[in-house]
Parts: structure tokens; sequence; C-alpha cells
């Protein structure tokens, strides 16, 4: 769960949305409105921060945290 800690960190800091709103099953773009920009911004500090490289065709997936998540478990494991 300590993946989710920082990404919820992140995603607060970047979407300057209060932590607590930043749920697994949050949506970036309904619950967090987030838009393309901003996940843009937000993939590239998470690659940096996890020192990760999510494929394209990852990204595309994105449509909640726990998506974010998951695939950083993934590219860690």
């Amino acid at each position: 769960m300590a993946t989710f800690d920082d990404v919820q960190q992140l995603i607060s800091e970047k979407l300057s949305v209060d932590a607590a709103d930043v749920k697994p099953e949050s949506s970036f773009i309904d619950d967090l409105g987030a838009d393309s920009l901003d996940l843009a911004d937000l993939v590239m500090a998470i690659e940096e921060q996890y020192q990760i490289d999510f494929a394209n065709e990852d990204t595309e997936q994105f449509k909640t945290v726990s998506d974010v998540v998951n695939a950083i478990d993934r590219l860690k494991s």
C-alpha cells in the first residue's frame, strides 16, 4: 500500500486536490478534474519519482488511480 500512499500524495500536489479525495477508484477526469495535460505531467512526475518508463499503451489506459498504482507495481516487480 506504500505505492498508493506515495501516488496519492503526488496526485494531490500535481492536481491541487485534497489527498483524502484521492482514492484507488477515483477517476482522474471525472473525480479529480484532470485534463490530458495534467495526466501527462503526472505520468512524467511518477516516472521520475520511481525511475520507470511507462509504455504509451499503458498510459492510454490510465483512467483511475488504481490503474496507475497497478502499473507501477508491475514495473517495479
